[in-house]
């Protein structure tokens, strides 16, 4: 039995912490707690609340939903929100992608794009050897065994190496701060990623691999790197080279959130495969999607026309009334125009603020999905130690009493342990006076923090100007 003293809930801390404060109440991009704080939601949770907190029109349309039907088993039959849902994220891609399978988590969706992979070969040759995958270093596809298998976010992973899929394996990501050589233009940092790949699908047997997983705009691991030009289309044409599928993690990177609908439409790279999910209802149901292309259905129709997976709350009625009510705001507002306008000020105010920082190492960012990264030395690129915390210092003071701002705390872009970024991804209602309040805030909790360290050194303050 548990301690009676003590709260059944478990998020991860077994020991609860009574000083930590409960939220009360949300709305716009203002989360209210219990303890009377008010704070700035500049990273939208994990960059899920895309038009902001208690936004009307959707409650309302969920609360209509229940009206009508509150659930429906998708193996009985579709229900309308469903239908109307898959509808239009098929022509928010001008119809390159032609279905679209409606589930729950981002893990999920990356689980069931894994065994879509294998199906699709396995129907077309049923004793097919393709049963490997192949993702990036540096990145994070969820937690679920499969989708932890296929990303590379150490400090989530290294626990259950022994039970995670042995068929994986990772190339570098398209990272240019951290891996471009001296004297490497993009061109050729582009063709070198291009042969790593290639032999990497030589190494594992090329007939042996389903498909290549990566986030064209890199999330909580990396920290917002987006694919520089070209590198979608190489990776595309090694991939068509071996006849293995492309696979696009947008689950938090699109919808939106990069300044297009889909991130892939910046380069014009379709994939086979695509996943979307955090801003597809904004948090207002726990939904995500699998968008997949005619290569795939055809395949699909020439096997036994059937897909072999199903969950319980598939295409769950309340979270796709959400996540249509969410689409009809962002089109009819225009705000993916919004994110991309009000992405390019945050990105100039940030490097304004803070580019002269002497331990601000990269900004970088697009739409409003951006990072700041920290170096102890700016100049060799060397991290602080991770003894430090540096950023879930940076998190914990953004928290406080004073500052009251929500940064996205994260490590190891690096080397998948060491360097310390935070992550800001506001909602896409974002004016500019939001974002010079959220980038007064930040810069703000980073000189309190340096301070902290310095003073801990019994140093003089870093920067007294800032």
């Amino acid at each position: 039995m548990g301690s009676v003293s003590e709260p059944a809930y478990l998020y991860k801390n077994v020991v609860h912490d009574p000083a930590v404060p409960s939220v009360q109440s949300a709305k716009g991009m203002y989360i209210h707690l219990d303890n009377g704080q008010i704070i700035l939601d500049a990273t939208c949770g994990a960059a899920v609340s895309a038009i902001g907190h208690g936004e009307e029109r959707v409650k309302q349309a969920i609360i209509s939903q229940l009206d009508q039907v509150e659930y429906s088993h998708p193996g009985f039959f579709p229900n309308a929100p469903a239908m109307r849902l898959a509808d239009m994220l098929v022509e928010s891609t001008g119809g390159k992608l032609s279905r679209a399978c409606i589930l729950g988590s981002g893990s999920e969706a990356v689980d069931a794009a894994m065994k879509l992979s294998h199906q699709y070969f396995a129907e077309e040759t049923p004793d097919t050897r393709r049963t490997k995958f192949i993702s990036r270093r540096g990145s994070w596809h969820g937690c679920t065994l499969g989708s932890l298998s296929l990303g590379d976010f150490k400090p989530r992973k290294d626990r259950f190496k022994p039970i995670l899929h042995p068929n994986v394996t990772h190339v570098s990501a398209c990272d240019p701060y951290h891996a471009l050589k001296d004297n490497e233009d993009l061109e050729t940092y582009v063709a070198r990623l291009k042969q790593e790949l290639d032999e990497e699908f030589q190494r594992q047997g090329p007939d042996t691999v389903c498909a290549f997983f990566l986030e064209p705009v890199a999330g909580t691991a990396l920290g917002c790197v987006a694919a520089v030009p070209g590198y979608l289309e190489a990776m595309r044409e090694v991939c068509d080279r071996y006849g293995a599928l492309l696979v696009f993690d947008e689950i938090m990177c699109g919808m939106g959130r990069t300044g297009a609908m889909h991130a892939w439409q910046v380069d014009g790279v379709v994939p086979d495969i695509q996943l979307v999910g955090k801003g597809l209802a904004a948090g207002y149901g726990t939904i995500s999607a699998l968008l997949i292309n005619d290569r795939v259905v055809s395949g699909l129709k020439q096997g036994g026309g059937y897909f072999v997976h199903g969950q319980t709350y598939q295409s769950h009625p309340l979270g796709c009334a959400a996540a249509v009510e969410v689409q009809r705001i962002v089109k009819e507002y225009n705000l993916v125009s919004n994110c991309r306008e009000m992405g390019e000020y945050l990105g100039m105010q940030l490097k304004l603020h803070l580019g002269d920082h002497p331990h601000v190492g990269d900004i970088r960012g697009r739409g409003l999905f951006w990072a700041v990264e920290f170096m102890e030395d700016k100049e060799s690129k060397a991290p602080f130690d991770s003894k430090l915390t540096l950023s879930k210092r940076l998190q914990t003071k953004g928290l406080e009493k004073g500052y009251d701002i929500c940064l996205f705390a994260a490590t190891g872009a690096v080397d998948g342990w060491n360097g310390d970024h935070f992550l800001l991804a506001p909602p896409y209602t974002v004016g500019k006076q939001d974002v010079d309040e959220i980038v007064g805030r930040v810069v703000k909790v980073i000189h309190s923090v340096f301070e902290d360290i310095y003073a801990s050194k019994q140093q003089h303050p870093y920067h007294q100007g800032l």
